[in-house]
Order: structure tokens, then sequence, then C-alpha cells
């Protein structure tokens, strides 16, 4: 086991751990990314990711502690003092540790479906928050997959995986081009069910016991016709006070549970 310890911000292993939080581009190019509390983490060792460097306060988080979490794994441990993890750290009721894990890229082809399959679509969803709330959504309905198409944030950006609470590494998630998820959907039987206010159905009267992909775009434009056009069935949440349009991660979770409720019968 190896172990140093930093008492600088200056330190280049604490600046890079930074510019890894802050650059997507930076994230992209070393095929690193940063996971903060013990709960991402184990969520992310449990799926398989290895770990490049551990960063850790022992004040906040003492060391037998920080071994059980990693499960003997043979990687750099670096003891931050408090002052440079809190400035690490962006939550506030902090945990005591952080790790840069190694990028992991799943495809359309990896993913591993049961039978009758129930998949959630986002497409050019932007807001990290947005999207780490969604996955939080499909871990609790038991989604088999979220797939990200032409995402405007990256999968591993640090604001998603807080968010989701470590839904990311819970959930397979793939990211690729629109047209590459329709043609993979149509490929493997899989209705697509796109939420639109425009010609569509009530969702409540829908039969989404089959194979389902629900899909969802921006609350600001909503879908792209390329969608529209793919869809097998158009479906609607009823808006009944004056605005015409829900958080996305809350269309999500009414979509996604009321499929669950209608194969639990």
């Amino acid at each position: 086991m190896r172990i140093e310890t930093v008492t600088s911000a200056q330190n280049p292993k604490f600046k890079d751990l930074l510019a890894l939080q802050e650059k997507s581009r930076l994230r992209r190019e070393k095929g690193l990314f940063v996971v903060e509390g013990r709960r991402e983490l184990m969520h992310c060792l449990e799926a398989g990711y290895r770990l490049r460097t551990v960063f850790w306060c022992p004040d906040i988080l003492p060391a037998p502690e920080l071994a059980s979490l990693l499960q003997g794994q043979d990687v750099l441990r670096v003891e931050l003092t408090r002052p440079l993890y809190e400035k690490a750290a962006f939550r506030g009721g902090t945990e005591g540790v952080l790790a840069e894990v190694e990028w992991k890229t799943r495809t359309l082809a990896d993913l591993q479906l049961p039978e009758n399959p129930l998949l959630l679509v986002l497409e050019s969803v932007e807001k990290p928050g947005n999207l780490g709330a969604v996955l939080r959504s499909a871990d609790a309905a038991r989604a088999d997959a979220v797939i990200l198409c032409d995402p405007l944030t990256d999968l591993y950006n640090p604001n998603l995986i807080r968010a989701s609470i470590g839904a990311v590494f819970t959930v397979p998630t793939v990211a690729v081009s629109s047209q590459e998820a329709i043609k993979w959907l149509k490929a493997n039987g899989i209705n697509i069910y796109t939420a639109q206010l425009q010609d569509s159905a009530l969702y409540y009267e829908t039969d989404l016991r089959g194979p389902s992909a629900l899909v969802m775009g921006t609350e600001s434009t909503g879908l792209t016709d390329l969608w529209r056009k793919a869809a097998d069935r158009h479906i609607r949440i009823p808006m009944l006070g004056r605005l015409d349009s829900l958080n996305v991660s809350v269309s999500a979770s009414i979509l996604l549970f009321e499929a669950v409720r209608q194969r639990q019968k």
C-alpha cells in the first residue's frame, strides 16, 4: 500500500485533482474522472471501475474505515490536510474521501437486456443536476438502461455524479447519437414512446407492458422531429395548470413508475 501526504495546494497531484473536477476536456483526454463521497465510491467499485488515486482526510475518515471502503485495493492513497480536503470537496456534508477513477466507455452492444426491457432515453439534456436526478429515478424504478442521445454534458461530470448519488454506476448508461439509438431500438424490437404534448395520448392510457423506451427531450425545446417520426406512440402527461412543461426528472419519474405499475398487474 502506497501512502503520500499533501500539505500544499501547489502540489501537482492536488492541482490535477481540481482540474479534473472542473474541465470536461481534461477528463476525456486523461480518461479519468473524480468521485466524491463514501456511498458514491462504494457503488463505483461495485460496478467494476478501477481507481487511480484516492485522496482522503484522516480527520474526517479514519484510516481503518477507508481501508474497509477500498475493499483491499492496492491504490495510491494521498492524505490531505483538512483545509486542502475542504478546498477540493464540493459537498457541505463532506465524507472525507475523493478518488480519481479510470473512465469506462459502454456501448449499446454492451447492454445486457432482459426479455421485456424498460429503458429511458434522453435527448440533448444538458444540466448535470437534471441528469443525475433522472438516473436516481431510473435506479428506483429498476430501469434496465438509460441512453443519453447527443448529450451536452459528459457522463462523468462531478455535478452529475453527486446529483445521482452514485446511480450513474448502478444503472447501465450509454451515450450515443439519436440516429444510433433509434436504429438499435428498432433492431431489438423495443417500442419507442416519445413524451410530447402534440398529437399524443395520455400516458396512463398507453400500454407500457411490452419492451419500452420512454423518450424525453429538453424542457425548453422538447424532442426533435427525428424522434417524433421514429416513435411508435406519442404520450403526454396532462398539464392542468398554466405552465406547459415539467422538469425532465419529474417527467421521467412519472412515466417510469407508470410502466412499473402496469407491469406489476
